[in-house]
């Protein structure tokens, strides 16, 4: 089987069942330090308790991806959320599928993340790994602790190609 996939414009709506957008576009700031900051509170849900996870914070050095791309695996986190943030003025892309056993291919779906916006996907969403549009780093907030976090499918029959631009 062959799939085509075309990302779309992300928007919160069409990515929450997927996980929550992280930006500061429409949050209302507390100024803090005698005026010279604005703090943006509670902009994802961090979910990385389970089975007494802890939190942790990373910087993924993430290379350009060449399109289209060959989609072989995607990935699942099912004991904490993970989330994704730029830390540089780009655009980058997702990939996800619904939770389940393995990646449901007719409820793929890709989403291009404009600048300013990082996403943090929920516990058990199917992903594929990080998919830059140029060499950078990313700040990545995920889970930490004993179990099973990362489970790995890899497609067999199926022929999945993520096409941009």
């Amino acid at each position: 089987m062959k799939i085509i996939i075309k990302p779309k414009k992300i928007t919160q709506k069409n990515f929450k069942k997927f996980g929550d957008l992280i930006s500061t576009s429409k949050a209302k700031p507390i100024n803090i330090n005698n005026g010279y900051a604005k703090r943006f509170n509670n902009l994802c849900r961090i979910n990385t308790s389970l089975k007494k996870g802890n939190t942790i914070m990373s910087i993924f050095s993430a290379k350009k991806r060449k399109f289209p791309m060959n989609i072989k695996m995607m990935e699942k986190h099912p004991l904490g959320s993970q989330a994704f943030i730029p830390m540089n003025e780009t655009t980058f892309l997702v990939f996800v599928a619904p939770k389940g056993k393995k990646p449901n291919t007719k409820k793929i779906k890709s989403f291009i993340v404009p600048k300013q916006t990082g996403v943090n996907y929920k516990p058990g969403i199917w992903h594929f790994p990080l998919i830059s549009t140029k060499n950078m780093n990313f700040l990545v907030i995920d889970r930490k602790g004993i179990g099973n976090n990362l489970v790995i499918y890899n497609f067999k029959n199926e022929k999945i190609s993520l096409k941009y631009k």
